[in-house]
């Protein structure tokens, strides 16, 4: 069965679930409208639109053209200059073939296929798994400021990979890198930390997510702080480099096996887009209509905690992402998270995109830290919805 498979042309709301007959579209939304708020006090979300067929494929079509032009930008930004006539040649060659050594052997060419693109690419898809994790979180926590960076997913990534990176483990078991399966096993232990602090409080408000992410991003900040202190100079300032968020260096093989690792959690959590929906009525409701929500929120745990641990052993902690994209896109497009999930993916990639374009560029031939640049437009998007937005919040 395809995503679209899930669609009907009239109505997008009937979830498809392998459990005995559920109530109809209109129930849902009726019963949606009744329902207000959860638990925590916050909102739940209203689907203003019937999502059909024809406005899913409309609404990713335009994404995805969107973010072939935005790419194709991104290659022409450097320390050189390249004609996007070049670009397009060269990137058409690539793709339609056959592309001889006289075509790649030139340094624009070399620059093109082997540095920028590459980069490009890894930038997409840090940003697209960092935004769909974020989305995904928010369901599930039923919380708007849930983010992999903020409650400390991130950091407990970037811990894993540390210890890996110190006592040499990440480098490669066989042809495949462990780094990955290191971070994967550091984000699940933080995750785990906040599910248990969840079940405690009986669901997370604002200020127990806050407090609670301040609280793991120090204990695991301390601990990297004290290996990279040590690890030996050259090693600590890669590792110090790599904490604050970039994109540098990736090739091909590597972005082959990070493929791997994203391929299997985008496809996990793209499984559970219908269950999403309906855990942000609340558990009990979500229950009532079928969905196990036992399983929902192991598997969604687990291919969170996969998909940040892959991004961040390859990029390092990069903020905000996952908070900023899914609330934009929501309020543009939709709240339906089987167009939500698809449209924060191609949105985030093209966030990462620009903000890796405008680091490498600014300061021309030198470049900054692209966790820099998502922390400066993230920091105030934060702290506007903390002060602006407190009622929508649940903290009035």
């Amino acid at each position: 069965m395809t995503p679209l498979d899930y669609f009907s042309e009239t109505t997008f709301m009937t979830p498809n679930l392998d459990t005995p007959p559920l109530p109809s579209s209109s129930s849902v939304l009726s019963l949606e409208r009744s329902v207000s708020s959860d638990a925590t006090g916050n909102r739940a979300p209203v689907f203003s639109r019937t999502l059909t067929r024809s406005r899913w494929w409309a609404w990713v079509s335009a994404a995805c053209v969107v973010t072939v032009v935005t790419f194709v930008v991104c290659l022409g930004f450097g320390t050189q200059t390249i004609p996007y006539s070049r670009i397009i040649a060269v990137v058409m060659a690539v793709v339609v073939g056959p592309f001889t050594e006289q075509g790649i052997g030139d340094p624009t060419s070399v620059i093109l296929l082997h540095v920028r693109m590459p980069r490009v690419v890894l930038a997409f898809f840090v940003g697209g798994s960092l935004a769909m994790v974020g989305v995904a979180l928010q369901a599930l926590l039923r919380n708007p400021l849930a983010d992999p960076f903020v409650i400390g997913i991130s950091s407990g990534a970037a811990l894993g990979a540390a210890i890996a990176l110190l006592f040499g483990v990440g480098i490669s078991v066989g042809s495949i890198s462990a780094l990955p399966i290191c971070a994967f096993a550091g984000a699940l232990l933080a995750l785990m930390i906040m599910y248990r602090i969840s079940m405690a409080q009986y669901g997370f408000s604002v200020y127990t997510l806050l407090l609670a992410g301040v609280v793991l991003n120090a204990i695991f900040s301390a601990f990297i702080m004290f290996l990279t202190s040590i690890a030996d100079p050259n090693r600590a300032f890669g590792m110090y480099a790599w904490l604050m968020g970039t994109l540098t260096g990736p090739d091909w093989p590597t972005l082959g096996m990070l493929v791997v690792y994203l391929g299997v959690g985008l496809v996990m959590l793209g499984m559970h887009a219908q269950s999403l929906n309906l855990l942000t009525l609340g558990e009990e409701t979500a229950r009532s209509l079928g969905v196990e929500v036992e399983r929902v929120k192991k598997s969604v745990f687990l291919a969170a905690a996969l998909l940040t641990g892959a991004v961040v052993s390859f990029s390092g902690i990069i903020g905000f992402v996952g908070l900023i994209i899914p609330h934009a896109v929501r309020l543009v497009v939709s709240a339906d998270h089987r167009l939500l999930l698809p449209m924060a993916g191609l949105v985030g990639g093209m966030f990462l995109m620009m903000a890796d374009t405008v680091a490498r560029t600014a300061l021309s031939p030198s470049e900054f830290p692209v966790g820099v640049m998502t922390a400066l437009v993230g920091g105030p998007i934060f702290l506007w919805l903390l002060t602006t937005r407190q009622t929508q919040l649940g903290m009035k």
